[in-house]
């Protein structure tokens, strides 16, 4: 057996789809690509694959994670090839590493997060950030399964901030751009309760709604407050194999 880590996108307009979606377009680039799956025992065997704290629906992403099961080896890097052959465009498979460390999920402690708001301009936005952050707790509200939810948004994020848009726009409207780092907790923050906050805050509300993406999750470091790549601890652990073999 062996076990694979892979990071992919949600890009374009692959950030509608649902994560029951992916999970019905990645099982049939697995069989394209004639992977060798391991697979469950039961009634109704299926293919053992591990999803990591999806982003929701609506959302892009750069920093999505699963891991998949093997019953004979392979080469991560080909077999990465061969799936981003077999899945849309918008769905691909970034980089590929052999599980050799325990608690993927785990390792999944905090995302970046980037809020586009076009018609609102930077100095705008900075302000908002700035009074969210000055806040003790913000409260907002969220509609779940068991009916209106209200928690506090402010605790679960680290930073905020507003950072220059690359290069002017065409059309010349306002456009800034926040940078957020949330810590997973329960109940998970999202982007949009974040967005809710700004509102309760310093009633900052975007003329349209805001293009979010994950840039990035993974352990964060309560020191620079940055956070790291969740599958470098395989790497070096294949490194070290490595050279010891090696030696």
């Amino acid at each position: 057996m062996q076990r694979i880590r892979l990071r992919y996108t949600k890009r374009g307009r692959l950030r509608f789809t649902s994560h029951r979606d992916f999970q019905r377009a990645f099982e049939r680039a697995l069989r394209r690509a004639e992977v060798p799956m391991a697979y469950s025992a039961g009634f109704t065997p299926h293919p053992k694959v591990s999803y990591a704290n999806a982003a929701p629906t609506g959302t892009g992403s750069e920093a999505e994670y699963l891991e998949i099961q093997l019953a004979e080896r392979r080469d991560p890097a080909t077999l990465r090839e061969l799936l981003n052959e077999s899945l849309p465009a918008g769905l691909d498979i970034t980089d590929a590493v052999e599980a050799r460390t325990s608690g993927l999920a785990d390792r999944l402690q905090a995302s970046v997060w980037e809020l586009r708001l076009d018609g609102v301009e930077p100095a705008e936005a900075a302000r908002a950030a700035e009074m969210f952050l000055a806040a003790e707790e913000v409260q907002v509200e969220r509609r779940t399964k068991n009916g209106m939810r209200t928690f506090d948004a402010r605790g679960a994020v680290t930073r905020l901030e507003a950072v220059a848009p690359e290069g002017d726009r065409p059309d010349g409207k306002a456009c800034a751009i926040l940078r957020l780092v949330v810590r997973h907790l329960t109940p998970a923050v999202r982007p949009d309760d974040v967005l809710s906050g700004l509102r309760a805050t310093a009633d900052l509300a975007p003329p349209v709604p805001a293009a979010v993406t994950r840039l990035a999750q993974g352990l964060l470091d309560e020191e620079t407050g940055a956070v790291t790549d969740p599958l470098a601890p395989d790497r070096d652990a294949a490194e070290a194999g490595t050279t010891t073999a090696a030696g």
